[in-house]
């Protein structure tokens, strides 16, 4: 390694050809973070030249090249390892230079620039060896184009490109800077001095036995920072043992594409955001390693899966671009507004509606070489399983956090099994699990979520949206290829309609008798927001219509609908439409849900295990997290003050937490706070534990949980609180003013 400093006259002077390797990313700097900072710069030096120091410099960074195999009597070559947005800028920003010079008769300085972007004819061998710098394929055309175009530069005529418009932002601003000055020669000169002489790079020059690739990665965090893609593509093609034809093949035809505008457009999951390629490697090397691990950790694990299983990458790279390419028929299909989908893209639509990406590796797993022998129908009867368990989640409200590892245990599972029995391992993987953040909620959990439910409140639009579109496409016969005759719903795009408006006090005044109107109307408010007085419209009606009587908004479907489930209830409720009518639909489509989104007969989920029966008052405090009445993470506090406010956290499983060591119950976890006994009350765990910033207690949110479900909470509970729980209880209250409690 030759580390030096030098001036971009240095660098370019001597006949030489830096070139970048194609498998580097394409030119990336822009106005506002790199070019003006650049030009600002660039100015002050030229006015401290001329006024306060001629020896002044401004550095400028670094680049790294490597040195390429020549033969005596040739130009010598150098790979870019490092640099190649700060060496290509400083070329557009010289011939831009000489450009405005030239047109202003300005021969001599021109002649000076000349030398720095044109190597001389006598070492042309081919038509790119007169520059200075080759840029990676993307750049060619409009890096050729507008540096060979003759000054005055005709900016409607060149290749448009990033490159042009840096160009044409460094003529403007040198030509401005040139126009304004006292005394154009002298001003020009010190401009060239100042770009040619007093610039400051850092030269480090390899020679072909060093490690590039190694060096590229330390000095990644300078310029613009690399993503993930960009280091896994560097590291592939620095690694790869083919010749210079050979990458270049394999590049073009296997990594290109991951580098045009829908690859590499930025994807934000949760709040992070990665160019789209990054998202896809991540989910095929977690399907891959059959490990799960976050995003910013990609490139070393990539590394480390090279190193460690050593594939032979000239045939790696095909296994990335077939799954890239299939990813992509997927989630564009997903995107499409109308048409059917693939079972695949059916069910990407309607997961990606869930803001859920966690399923991701396992759809890249199935479709890899080991599962080839799997038939279609078993693929598309797995994807129907996790469909059912990722949407009846969602109905009930069901934690997400944790999926991700879910989602990356049941491949490792599969990947043990044999592929005839994958979809039964589905089931039994689905179905098994008790657990908040695995349960597959059975057909009483999602009615109950439903029924006497504000749907219209409790779902994102997008989500509620889905739903009524798959109810609607069921009836249609899709995605089970029953079509009668029409195609599916357009996706995405159709707007949730009340059939009672929701400003009905004023739209749909109402005939009840005084004494009864208070409670009608409540019982009204309560029933608006129901799924079953929920419809999609595919035109968005008017506000006349909205909130028009019955009467007009049947009239109006009759002529303009063409929604089945719309169908439906102007053809059963033709003369009315009341709370009774809502009602009854939210039954109907309860069940229809049910229907689209099966659980396996007999199924039991979380809330209600066998032996158990609604009303028994067994309700554990994983049953209170899944409901999402008591979040992961909740912390909670002890309410004795002798115990100086000891806290406890609630997990997502709904174990308890004390200094880092779970408990299954929260009496365990009030006896572990209370080691010391200080506390010399009794311990029930319901009652010990108060939710940190509120006055409930667990018994509190338990109770309310418990009379939602119409349970009487008046009597002791069962289990371990049953005995002394009003003894308990007044024990505690005391215990919150008093520094301890005596014996009795």
């Amino acid at each position: 390694m030759k580390p030096e400093k030098v001036s971009p006259r240095e660098v370019f002077y001597q006949p030489s050809r830096m070139v970048v390797p194609l498998f580097q990313r394409p030119y990336v700097w822009s106005r506002e973070r790199q070019w003006q900072p650049l030009w600002e710069d660039i100015a002050r030096l030229a006015d401290v030249l001329a006024t306060k120091n001629p020896a002044a410099t401004h550095f400028l960074g670094a680049f790294v090249v490597q040195q390429l195999p020549s033969t005596l009597g040739t130009m010598q070559e150098w790979s870019v390892i490092d640099g190649q947005q700060r060496l290509t800028t400083l070329q557009i920003l010289l011939d831009s230079l000489h450009s405005q010079l030239h047109s202003r008769g300005l021969t001599m300085l021109a002649a000076q620039v000349e030398p720095l972007i044109v190597n001389p004819a006598a070492f042309l061998k081919k038509p790119e060896d007169r520059y200075k710098v080759w840029p990676t394929n993307l750049d060619r055309a409009g890096f050729q184009s507008v540096m060979t175009a003759p000054a005055p530069v005709d900016y409607s005529s060149v290749v448009p490109s990033r490159l042009a418009e840096a160009h044409q932002y460094f003529s403007d601003v040198i030509g401005a800077w040139l126009d304004n000055a006292d005394e154009l020669e002298i001003s020009a000169k010190l401009l060239v001095d100042a770009v040619s002489g007093q610039l400051e790079i850092v030269s480090i020059r390899l020679d072909a036995t060093e490690d590039a690739q190694a060096i590229f990665e330390t000095l990644n965090a300078r310029g613009e920072p690399l993503s993930a893609a960009d280091l896994i593509k560097n590291f592939i093609f620095q690694n790869h043992a083919g010749t210079e034809a050979e990458v270049e093949v394999a590049y073009l035809g296997n990594w290109a594409e991951l580098e045009t505008p829908w690859w590499v457009a930025p994807v934000t999951a949760g709040r992070i955001s990665h160019p789209r390629a990054s998202w896809f490697l991540w989910h095929w090397l977690r399907a891959r390693l059959l490990e799960d691990f976050p995003i910013r950790e990609l490139f070393t694990q990539f590394k480390g899966y090279i190193t460690d299983k050593r594939p032979d990458l000239s045939g790696l790279l095909p296994e990335i671009k077939s799954a890239a390419d299939r990813y992509r028929f997927v989630i564009e299909g997903a995107q499409a507004v109308n048409g059917p989908l693939t079972r695949a893209q059916w069910f990407t639509y309607r997961v990606g509606t869930l803001d859920s990406e966690v399923v991701r590796p396992l759809l890249i797993w199935l479709d890899e070489e080991p599962q080839s022998d799997v038939p279609e129908k078993d693929k598309n009867q797995i994807l129907k399983y996790l469909e059912s368990w990722f949407v009846r989640r969602a109905i009930v409200k069901a934690p997400s956090q944790g999926t991700n590892r879910f989602m990356l245990d049941l491949i490792v599972h599969l990947s043990k099994q044999s592929h005839d029995r994958l979809p039964d391992e589905v089931e039994s993987y689905l179905t098994s699990n008790k657990t908040p953040v695995g349960y597959w909620p059975d057909d009483a959990e999602v009615t109950s979520a439903l029924e006497d439910s504000s749907a219209y409140n409790k779902y994102l639009r997008a989500r509620l949206r889905m739903i009524l579109e798959a109810l609607e496409d069921h009836r249609r016969g899709y995605p089970d290829w029953n079509a009668l005759g029409m195609g599916p719903i357009a996706r995405g795009v159709g707007t949730v309609e009340h059939f009672l408006p929701q400003k009905w006090r004023a739209h749909w005044p109402s005939s009840w008798a005084p004494d009864e109107a208070e409670t009608r109307a409540a019982s009204r408010d309560r029933t608006l927001h129901e799924l079953g007085n929920l419809t999609l419209v595919t035109q968005k009606l008017n506000s006349k219509v909205s909130n028009g009587s019955w009467a007009t908004k049947v009239e109006h479907f009759q002529h303009v609908n063409d929604v089945i489930l719309t169908n439906d209830v102007i053809q059963s409720a033709p003369t009315y439409w009341d709370e009774t009518a809502i009602k009854a639909r939210t039954a109907r489509l309860a069940a229809s849900i049910l229907n689209v989104w099966p659980a396996p007969a007999g199924h039991l989920g979380l809330a209600m295990q066998p032996g158990s029966h609604e009303g028994s008052g067994v309700v554990d405090l994983a049953l209170l997290v899944s409901e999402g009445l008591i979040q992961p993470g909740t912390v909670l506090v002890a309410r004795p003050a002798v115990l100086h406010g000891a806290t406890a956290a609630v997990g997502i499983d709904g174990r308890v937490f004390v200094s880092d060591v779970a408990y299954d119950t929260p009496s365990a976890a009030g006896v572990a706070a209370n080691s010391a006994g200080l506390y010399r009350g009794g311990i029930n765990g319901w009652r010990f534990w108060k939710i940190q910033g509120s006055v409930k207690s667990l018994w509190d949110v338990r109770n309310e949980y418990r009379a939602s479900l119409g349970e009487d909470v008046g009597g002791d509970e069962l289990g371990e609180e049953a005995q002394n729980s009003e003894q308990i209880e007044a024990e505690l209250v005391a215990a919150e003013s008093t520094d301890e409690i005596d014996d009795e």
